[in-house]
């Protein structure tokens, strides 16, 4: 602890004992120590919320440390360098030394709700059905649980989500064409979005990033909801797909609004004032309770 003796005297008149104080900690915390010592603090506090909740995104954990996301990027740097955390894209995870690729690794992130969101997908489309999946992990789950159905018609940018579907009763699977993305095999770009316009669907099936407390859809990357827009306007029907941990995640593009979707399947149901906006918005909320 630190003690200083200030001359009251020698004090301009009108100074206060506590702006003294405020001013020689807003000095002391400038010193290059004291920034060492907090940046050791939030990699210490990034490392607890990411060992608790397993993942966690950037947006996340600003909002939990009250920092700029720019802070937060700086202060992962060391941890993803020093492997206490794995980094993907928009977000950091624990570490996984079985050295899969990064797809692998984000199917393994909250695997039980993204389960359970593939499982009530797969009830609601019937044989024969026509849908549009793109390359999220949730959406591969959907692919996973479609095993049994026979004679789709799949529309896909996800060559994970192509393999999965291409071979099996007799279903049809159109794959994008576009710029391959190494960590999740999925193509992008013009290409893609041209592609998807060739066809009509029943249902496109699109997984997010994130819905904010404004009740918007959002995403990581500007490609991704580029690929979902296009692929909304080519459905009858549009069904976002989410585990519990998206309601309240902000990530940085914005997809679209709730009014512009039909459907929203979760695997809990959302705190109340999602609820209010799925009402306000006509958007139908699945969870499993309430699709028994």
């Amino acid at each position: 602890m630190w003690w200083f003796v200030v001359d009251k005297q020698k004090m301009p008149q009108k100074t206060s004992y506590a702006r003294v104080l405020c001013r020689f900690n807003v000095h002391r915390t400038a010193t290059p120590g004291g920034t060492l010592r907090m940046s050791l603090r939030r990699q210490t506090e990034i490392l607890q919320a990411v060992r608790r909740a397993g993942s966690s995104s950037i947006v996340e954990l600003a909002e939990k440390l009250d920092v700029s996301t720019e802070t937060i990027r700086r202060n992962i740097k060391p941890l993803v360098e020093q492997g206490s955390v794995v980094r993907f894209h928009g977000g950091i995870m624990k570490p996984d030394h079985s050295e899969e690729p990064p797809f692998g690794r984000r199917m393994s992130v909250h695997e039980e709700g993204k389960r359970a969101v593939a499982e009530i997908v797969a009830k609601l489309i019937q044989n024969g059905d026509s849908i549009i999946l793109d390359n999220g992990t949730t959406t591969a789950y959907v692919a996973e649980a479609l095993a049994h159905h026979s004679q789709l018609v799949v529309v896909t940018n996800s060559a994970e989500i192509a393999c999965r579907l291409a071979s099996r009763n007799d279903n049809r699977v159109f794959m994008a064409g576009g710029e391959l993305s190494g960590e999740d095999a999925s193509a992008f770009g013009p290409g893609s979005i041209e592609f998807v316009k060739q066809f009509k669907v029943r249902y496109a099936v699109m997984s997010m990033g994130g819905i904010n407390t404004n009740g918007d859809l959002t995403d990581f990357h500007l490609f991704e909801a580029e690929f979902s827009r296009a692929a909304m306007n080519q459905a009858d029907e549009t069904w976002f797909i989410a585990d519990s941990t998206k309601f309240g995640r902000n990530a940085p593009v914005r997809v679209c609004e709730l009014s512009d979707i039909d459907v929203l399947i979760t695997d809990k149901e959302p705190i109340v004032e999602y609820l209010r906006r799925c009402k306000e918005a006509d958007v139908r909320l699945i969870t499993p309770e309430n699709n028994r």
